[in-house]
């Protein structure tokens, strides 16, 4: 009896958070296909009217929830105690709980739906929270002055760390990565900074550590356990394309440097998995600020090609960005050729 109450006793929960293209997806991936044995529940959440997070995460034999369409500090905290109950009833399916919030999520809503929850409170144990931080492009945003009573989101995700990863120090400058690190002291001097490339930490640092302390974030923020209103910037939104067809890759390409160089500064992010005339592969496309690339992944197979398509800043036009993207598809011969496979 006493072994299956251990087996059975609260289910640790990990909450990853970071702004927007910071690598937090890559993390989760490394959690989900690294050899550790553990049997894992995901819930994602994304901030934009198109999904994409969901077909970037690697297959497994984790179950992965998503939710879509609204910050999972807001308006969708319902959905999360509503999934959490379910999984709660499925415990002996699964060893943990790891969330992966929107990169425009407060973190601080999140931990406290497992305080303020009574069943929550008793079947669940917040382990930690992991922030992840761009070494590259995290200063600007963490420096953006903001309109009065409004949140700036990369300041709270970093103030309410248990561990912070330090990601894409490959393409960040020593000094770029020293102001950052001071920058991060400064908001939070107690959580451990781990330097990382595509995420690469190891996972005995982060899963299991029993890192989340009440306390310490009761001294940070006496509120915390108080149900308060949180504003977030209006000016930051998102546009969706989501169209059947086959681009062409020469002209998507063009159009995105161009894009990018000239707007990168207000679009923080943007990615896609499209269809590529004259390939049976899927294109996945990763863009933070000016920095992009992408790559060809997976087969179509049988499922629809579908461009979908989403970017996430400030002075976005809709009507331009999508204009722009339909201009890059090929032309019918090109289309055609993209529905044979090889």
């Amino acid at each position: 009896m006493e072994q299956e109450e251990k087996v059975l006793g609260p289910i640790p929960v990990t909450v990853i958070t970071g702004f927007l293209g910071s690598g937090k997806t890559t993390l989760l991936n490394r959690i989900l296909t690294e050899n550790h044995g553990m049997r894992i529940a995901v819930i994602e959440n994304e901030f934009g009217e198109v999904g994409i997070d969901d077909a970037l995460v690697l297959s497994s034999e984790e179950e992965i929830f998503e939710m879509n369409n609204g910050c999972i500090c807001c308006t969708v905290r319902g959905d999360l105690i509503r999934i959490l109950g379910n999984l709660i009833k499925r415990r002996d399916k699964f060893d943990r709980i790891v969330i992966e919030t929107t990169g425009m999520a407060d973190p601080a809503p999140v931990a406290q739906t497992f305080f303020v929850d009574d069943e929550l409170r008793a079947a669940c144990k917040l382990d930690a929270i992991i922030t992840v931080v761009d070494a590259k492009h995290a200063l600007q945003h963490l420096l953006e002055v903001k309109e009065e009573g409004v949140e700036n989101e990369s300041v709270e995700q970093i103030a309410f760390a248990d561990r912070i990863v330090l990601n894409k120090t490959d393409i960040a400058t020593p000094q770029e990565q020293a102001d950052v690190i001071k920058a991060i002291k400064s908001l939070n001097a107690g959580a451990t900074i781990y330097p990382a490339v595509n995420a690469n930490v190891d996972l005995k640092e982060l899963l299991d550590i029993g890192a989340f302390d009440l306390q310490r974030i009761m001294d940070t923020d006496p509120a915390f356990l108080t149900d308060t209103e949180h504003m977030h910037d209006q000016s930051v939104t998102s546009v969706g394309i989501e169209v059947e067809g086959a681009l062409d890759i020469e002209k998507l390409n063009g159009w995105l440097g161009m894009l990018l160089g000239e707007k990168g500064t207000d679009i923080y992010r943007s990615k896609g998995i499209l269809s590529i005339a004259d390939s049976d592969e899927r294109y996945v496309f990763h863009a933070v600020h000016m920095l992009f690339n992408g790559e060809f992944t997976t087969k179509w197979e049988d499922a629809p090609r579908v461009n979908r398509m989403i970017f996430i800043g400030k002075n976005l036009d809709r009507k331009e960005l999508t204009d722009s993207f339909m201009a890059c598809m090929a032309t019918e011969n090109s289309k055609k050729k993209s529905k044979v496979k090889v």
